[in-house]
């Protein structure tokens, strides 16, 4: 191979890489912050527990300026994790909601 060829190869590689890295991060995180502390939370009857899902339980969600009821719902299981639930963390005077994730 000449030299011309292996550097136009070399930053071929570079660049589907850097592509390949920018496709990788497509999940999206979305930062809510709510200028007040959110309502209590609802009582929910939790369903019976179903075979390969876990029951995420309902919260509170800021939506155009106000908290909405999200009710609970199950997420397919993940063997090897476990699903820790959303909340809403203090962050000064507002409230920061940290999305439900498997760890």
């Amino acid at each position: 191979m000449n030299k011309t060829f292996r550097v136009l190869l070399a930053n071929t590689v570079l660049i589907a890489a850097g592509v390949a890295a920018l496709g990788s991060a497509s999940a999206e995180e979305v930062v809510v912050i709510a200028p007040n502390a959110p309502p209590p939370v609802r009582y929910e009857v939790v369903p019976n527990a179903r075979v390969g899902y876990v029951w995420d339980h309902g919260h509170w969600r800021w939506d155009h300026g106000r908290y909405v009821w999200a009710a609970g719902h199950w997420q397919a299981e993940r063997v090897g994790f476990h699903w820790v639930p959303g909340h809403w963390d203090a962050f000064g005077p507002h409230y920061h909601w940290v999305a439900g994730h498997w760890a």
